[in-house]
């Protein structure tokens, strides 16, 4: 029986000394266990902490994102015409809202005035830069800034895509993807891009082909949902583009309606599917477009029309969302701005954010429930007419000195 237990024990002991066969059983481990074995032991820790680790858990599960704080985007000065409205120097080139103790880091740091002006976030990673010359990228966890190579075709209106990649290697692995965006919309079925590929260090020319005529929205991100691109288009579209793909092909989807809206958001819900919100005065609808056999691939086949339509999920009464939370009704009385739709919360259908003048909400469709966001910041630094209010996120996963990135465990 002694005997049997000390073989018992040495096998063990031999599995939780072997990086392989440790690493295969903490894969199997839920995203919420994960903050409680990295107290085990440093060679866990470090394990854990790992870029190899790190990316094929990430490929297993979806980890949960944690708000870091918001940026403010201001319209007025992106590609700002010679004559145009200039930024006033007591207002900053990349306003942000502080939520968290790592964003009064970030704030205070000095980095953001050496950055310009905010395009897009990713995973943490922020995209910042001035049209249509220079485009920085700034790592958080190492604290260092990537400047581009300038691109090497001009387009006088453009959108942009921001997507950051799970690498294994230490380095992130990123792409940026500039988007023409025609003044004219005359028949047109190309759409001219140039994406910068952090594996290539170098800016690539190509066309998309699409199979109707297609005009992009000016100076609006898209929105990345599993390495996917969904741009705004005229007449009431989103433009889809999968880069992995390999025919350049666009696909157009027809927004659900009406579309008497003062605001819409794109977003991620929680089972996978491309979701949009739209509020007006009145309230907010949150559409689902729904998969098909073979997902969303079907939109991007020359050869058979795309039967896939949206579904209404939740509508929102403003009027009674504020009689159901008497509390915070106060906080809606605003002369500067109507409460509207503000962004998604990532993979989290049930969950929006709304914006009130200079306030934050994050409302819950299930129990009908609303919590103010505090955030650290001007309230005037919110304009009401060309202002958006942008959620900052970081992948909630632990770091360690041990792994080599000097920021300490969070």
């Amino acid at each position: 029986m002694k005997n049997r237990r000390m073989k018992h024990e040495g096998v063990l002991h031999t599995a939780l000394t072997c990086d392989d066969i440790l690493c295969n059983i903490l894969l199997r481990l839920p995203p919420e266990s994960i903050p409680k074995v990295i107290v085990v032991s440093k060679r866990w820790l470090h394990l854990i902490c790992s870029s190899s680790f790190r990316h094929s858990y990430l490929s297993r599960w979806r980890v949960g994102f944690n708000l870091l704080g918001f940026f403010v985007c201001n319209s007025l000065y992106l590609g700002r015409p010679q004559g145009g409205a200039r930024r006033p120097r007591s207002e900053p080139a990349l306003p942000l809202l502080s939520t968290s103790r790592e964003c009064d880091d970030l704030k205070f740091s000095g980095i953001l005035k050496k950055l310009g002006y905010f395009i897009d976030s990713s995973d943490g990673h922020l995209l910042c830069g001035r049209h249509p010359k220079t485009y920085f990228v700034w790592n958080p966890i190492t604290k260092e800034q990537y400047k581009l190579p300038r691109p090497r075709v001009y387009f006088e209106e453009l959108c942009m895509a921001f997507i950051v990649e799970d690498s294994p290697d230490d380095d992130i692995c990123y792409r940026v993807v500039r988007a023409k965006c025609e003044s004219r919309f005359e028949e047109i079925n190309v759409v001219t891009i140039e994406t910068f590929s952090s594996k290539t260090s170098t800016w690539c020319y190509s066309k998309l082909r699409c199979s109707s005529t297609i005009s992009l929205s000016p100076w609006i991100s898209g929105t990345v949902i599993g390495g996917v691109i969904h741009w705004y288009a005229a007449q009431s579209n989103v433009a889809i583009y999968d880069p992995d793909r390999h025919e350049k092909h666009i696909a157009l989807v027809k927004l659900p309606g009406p579309f008497d809206f003062d605001a819409q958001v794109l977003g991620e819900s929680s089972d996978g599917c491309l979701q949009y919100g739209w509020s007006c005065k009145a309230g907010l609808q949150i559409w689902v477009l729904e998969k098909g056999l073979d997902g969303y691939s079907s939109l991007f086949s020359t050869s058979k029309q795309s039967s896939l339509s949206w579904i209404l999920r939740y509508k929102l009464n403003f009027k009674i969302m504020w009689k159901k939370n008497p509390s915070l009704a106060t906080k809606c009385i605003t002369r500067s701005k109507e409460t509207e739709i503000m962004a998604f919360s990532p993979q989290k259908s049930e969950t929006v954010f709304i914006r009130s003048g200079s306030n934050i909400f994050l409302y819950n469709f299930k129990n009908h429930r609303m919590e103010v966001i505090q955030y650290q910041g001007r309230g005037s630094s919110i304009l009401s007419d060309f202002s958006k209010v942008v959620p900052y996120y970081k992948r909630a996963w632990p770091q360690s000195v041990l792994s080599g990135d000097g920021n300490g465990t969070t």
